[in-house]
This record gives structure tokens, sequence and C-alpha cells, in this order.
């Protein structure tokens, strides 16, 4: 028995398709038959199995479990939830790995699997692992159990632990996807007032797409806290790893942004620490980390690349500009959005200012937004290649950490590859709206000469 899988289906951070189209059941069960083989022969026992709140995914639960055991390989069901709650059942209960059935903060009609190996994120050469091993069907055979438990109390006990925040008025704002009841529970046991949008659990996602990152999905919980008149607001994505805020006056507070309120706090108890950031992030971040005495770290895009090198670094904090959070000083280093909702109440009163004036305290800057247009897949990194010969030959100041990164006098731009999609990304921050335009002009000369027009923005 083999399995062949489309090829658009594993990607450098997980495993990704369109139900119905590029992913089937039998891709769940080659999925969960292929991660169990190599659970077993690393001497593993069992695997925690997780879902998001999407239509697809209990049935695709069911395949993927099926596989696991036909690997000879345990189950345990921790049934529907957020993906760091899988996270936290592979941090804390006797298993050797986890997965997660999540289309995180994709259309309704996608789904995929995050997972976990032994403590360590699963990606790259891993995931490529997976397809070789289903289309050889060099596969375990056995017959494995399941069980199922319940661990949502457990977690959000663990999410309050050393709880040590002020009361505030706070709006959350669920997306209908997967924290839901998790925010629920966990609002319930905080001190101050809450006030809870959209936690019903629905993947249909009936009130607003589940990305925090895209400023039109923050309108209901803008409205909400100039309503209510609270003091910031949260939002999470679909499978609850990604976190969005706003202050109290509705700006958005970006992902780099976050980091420069949690580097603050943590390096009060840390000094020294490293903190690492995607190479989207601010140039104020870095700067910031440095005047508060930590060690600024650039880092490639990508959850899994991230946690990885915070393994190797020790570094108790890290982040990347969409909104993925990682804390590894009092929790366990991987993201968690609840728990950074947590962390974000404890820096306003650990700092002893409010989320609105840490946020308006913070230096101005000219910024593009993430910007995000297709390409050939064949070309792009090719593309990259091409500018990063063109500029050391004209001596520019780049950093090639994650595509190019050049430094100007007038700021910084940057131009990466998607290692998930056939697109490329570009950022561009400056110190006025003239300099920000002339960046984005070295960029689209840049394309022009490798035959690319950036084209309207492409989805996540």
């Amino acid at each position: 028995m083999t399995h062949d899988f489309h090829p658009t289906m594993l990607r450098e951070y997980d495993i990704r398709g369109v139900v119905g189209d590029t992913l089937s059941i039998a891709d769940a069960y080659a999925i969960g038959r292929s991660f169990a083989t190599l659970i077993a022969r690393a001497g593993g026992r069992s695997v925690a199995v997780g879902y998001d709140g999407r239509l697809s995914s209990p049935m695709l639960a069911d395949a993927l479990i099926e596989g696991i055991n036909a690997a000879g390989i345990d189950a345990l069901n921790v049934g529907l939830g957020p993906t760091p709650m899988l996270y936290y059942a592979a941090s804390t209960e006797k298993v050797d790995g986890g997965i997660q059935i999540t289309g995180s903060h994709n259309p309704p009609d996608y789904n995929g699997f995050k997972m976990v190996f032994q403590g360590r994120p699963f990606y790259g050469a891993d995931i490529a692992g997976i397809g070789t091993m289903a289309a050889a069907g060099d596969w375990e055979s056995g017959e494995g159990s399941t069980q199922s438990i319940d661990i949502v109390d457990a977690y959000v006990d663990r999410l309050v632990e050393g709880f040590a925040g002020g009361a505030y008025r706070i709006g959350w704002d669920a997306g209908n996807g997967a924290a839901g009841t998790v925010i629920e529970k966990l609002t319930a046991r905080l001190p101050g007032e809450h006030f809870l949008l959209f936690t019903d659990i629905d993947g249909h996602f009936p009130n607003h797409h589940p990305d925090p990152t895209e400023e039109k999905n923050l309108a209901d919980l803008r409205k909400l806290v100039a309503e209510r008149s609270l003091d910031f607001g949260v939002a999470f994505d679909g499978d609850g790893d990604r976190i969005g805020a706003i202050d109290g006056q509705g700006r958005v507070i970006w992902g780099d942004q976050l980091l420069q309120i949690y580097a603050a706090a943590v390096l009060q108890d840390r000094p020294g620490a490293t903190v690492i950031a995607d190479v989207k992030a601010s140039q104020a971040l870095f700067d910031r980390v440095a005047e508060l005495g930590g060690q600024p770290m650039m880092w490639k895009t990508g959850h899994s690349l991230i946690k990885a090198k915070m393994k190797e670094t020790g570094s108790p904090l890290a982040g990347e500009m969409s909104g993925h959070i990682f804390f590894a000083d009092r929790y366990y280093g991987y993201d968690d959005a609840p728990y950074a909702a947590i962390r974000l109440i404890e820096a306003a009163t650990k700092l002893g200012q409010s989320v609105t004036d840490l946020r308006g305290g913070m230096a101005p800057m000219v910024n593009t937004p993430e910007l995000r247009f297709q390409v050939d897949e064949v070309r792009k990194f090719a593309i990259v290649d091409e500018v990063l010969a063109r500029l050391t030959a004209a001596g520019a100041t780049v950093d090639r950490t994650d595509g190019a990164r050049v430094l100007t006098g007038d700021g910084w731009w940057l131009l990466r590859a998607s290692n998930t999609q056939d697109v490329l990304v570009a950022r561009a921050e400056a110190k006025d709206e003239g300099a920000l335009a002339r960046l984005m002009a070295a960029i689209d000369e840049q394309l022009a000469l490798s035959g690319v027009v950036r084209g309207p923005q492409a989805a996540h």
C-alpha cells in the first residue's frame, strides 16, 4: 500500500490543502501512518491528536488516528481546541509527539496538520520525508489503541498559573475560531471586566475571517472597544496560535510592537537575554531591545524556524509580525495566543503603564504592511537570488538572513520568497512618506529587472 500527496500539500512549516480537492481522508490516514512510523522507529509509543472547529476536522481526525493506530502507535485524542492546547498536551502528557488538524487562518474549505515530534518542531525535511515514506509505503504495521481525554480545564489552569496582572476592561474576539471555549473559561478566571465576541466555534466563520493580522478583521473589536471605552482588545486567528491587538484608541498593535511591550517586561527579569524577531519586524523593535539591554536577533520567518532558534540560543522571548509570539521564560516556548493575551495584561501591570500609553510611546515609523504578490512558483527563489546578486555587485548594505533586507539612508526594504505559497513578500520602513516612496521604487526597480511587476495582494 502506497500513497501520493498532491504536490502543493507538503509545505515548509505544515501540511495544508483544500478539502475535497487537494486534501482527502486518504491523505489524513497516510500522514498519521507515516508520522506514527517515525515515532515508532524513534522508540516512541503514543501521539496526541487535536483538531480545530472546521467542518472537515472531525472526519480528518478519525482518519489520522486510524493511520496512527495502524502503525502500532497509541493515539491520545484531546478533541476540539486551539493548536496551543495540543502543544500543551504534547508538553505535559506521556506522549512522544502531537498533531493538530487545523486550517489556521485559511478560508473555510482549507484544512491541514501542524506537528511536534518528541518536543521539537517538525518541519522542512521532516515534512518532505512524510511524502517520501508514503510514496514508498514505508510504514510500520501494528494495532495501536485510542484514548480520549478532556484537557481544556487543565490547559486553562496552566494559562493562569502564577498570574500577576491587574484588573482591566478588555475586549476579546475569538472570531468563531477554535479558541472560543478556552477564551470563555479563561476570562471567567481573570480579574477585571471582559467583553467577548464570537466565541461560538463555527467552521463557517459567519462574522469575519479569523486572521487578526488583516486590519479589516479587527473592525468588530474596534467597535466594541470604542463603545464600551475598554482599555484594549485582543483577537485570535482560527486555531489560536496568533494574536492581534488594539489599544484603547483603536490603534492596531502589530506583532513587532507587541514584542516591544513584552521585551520591556521580560528583560526586567532576564537582563541581557536574546529576543528574536523575524526579518519583517521593524527596526524600531531591534533598537528598542538593544536600548533595554537585551540582545536583539533577526531570524527567518516561520514559526517552526523561530522555535528551533529559540531552543538553540536559550531565548526567553521571540515573535513574528504575523502574531506568533513565543514565551520560554515561564512557559513552554511555543506560540500560544491566549497565553500571549495573559502576558499583555501582566506586562502592562509590571511596566505601570496602560496598553494605550505603551503603544503611544513607541517611536513613530512610516511603513508598509506585509505586501504579498503572486509569482511563478518555479521563479520565486530565483528572483530573490537575482536581486541579491545585483545588490551585492552594487555594494548595497544587505542582510541575507531570509531573502534580501536592504538598509539605506531612507530606512530599509525587504524582499523574500514565501516558503508556503507562490508568493513574494515585500515590506519597507522609512523616516517619512517621501523616503518610503523611494524605498518602494527601489523594490519595484529590482523586480522589473527580474521581469516581475508587483501585482495585487495575494491572500495568506
